[in-house]
């Protein structure tokens, strides 16, 4: 089991990095904006899991053939960077606003979602190297392995959950004063463009 000082030095470390803006947190505000926090519940379940198979992999050191293998991991980010940038522009060239319940808001499906989020997360180079560099000197050889990363995998994924959903709940607040009147253009516009920003992120990362 790990050492509640870790704990006492991982926990905080951990949420700051999480709160940070970043991609992730960038993509949860995005859609929160856009198709509101009850269905980014999706994106936030696919990035919670791509996070914690970062994290497994780094653990146990499958990280290294990511790294010496480049290619696979430029294709990954390249193609998940395009999808984000085509769903970016769809939005901005929407002509109606994303209120819950409408037809705009169907139009990506659960699975675009989560999947949206997982290969952001899986994508994300910044995710790996942070990764790679912090979770090893937190696991204690001596001890058993298992326990340790599961513990710490839970802290991670809550983290990581709690953080998107306070990214989400503000980009829905700022929905709610831009989805009137002349500023639903705007709204489109502005979600639009956070979604190509992180689109262009992702890949060029």
């Amino acid at each position: 089991m790990l050492d509640l000082a870790v704990l006492a030095v991982f926990i905080p470390t951990f949420f700051f990095v999480s709160i940070t803006p970043g991609m992730c947190m960038t993509l949860a505000m995005t859609l929160g904006m856009s198709v509101g926090v009850r269905r980014t519940l999706w994106m936030m379940a696919g990035e919670v899991l791509g996070v914690a198979v970062v994290a497994i992999a780094a653990v146990i050191g499958v990280a290294s053939i990511m790294l010496n293998y480049p290619e696979l991991f430029a294709v990954l980010k390249y193609l998940g960077g395009a999808y984000l940038i085509y769903l970016g522009i769809n939005i901005w060239r929407a002509k109606t606003s994303f209120k819950l319940g409408n037809e705009a808001e169907q139009k990506i499906a659960r699975s675009q979602l989560f999947s949206q989020g997982f290969i952001t997360a899986i994508a994300n180079p910044k995710g790996w190297a942070f990764m790679i560099s912090l979770l090893p000197p937190f696991i204690n050889v001596d001890a058993a392995v298992a326990p340790q990363l599961a513990i710490l995998l839970s802290i991670i994924m809550l983290s990581e959950f709690i953080c998107m959903l306070i990214y989400a709940t503000g980009g829905k607040s700022l929905r709610v004063f831009l989805d009137k009147g002349d500023n639903v253009k705007w709204l489109n516009r502005i979600a639009g463009a956070l979604m190509m920003a992180v689109g262009v992120w992702l890949a060029l990362g």
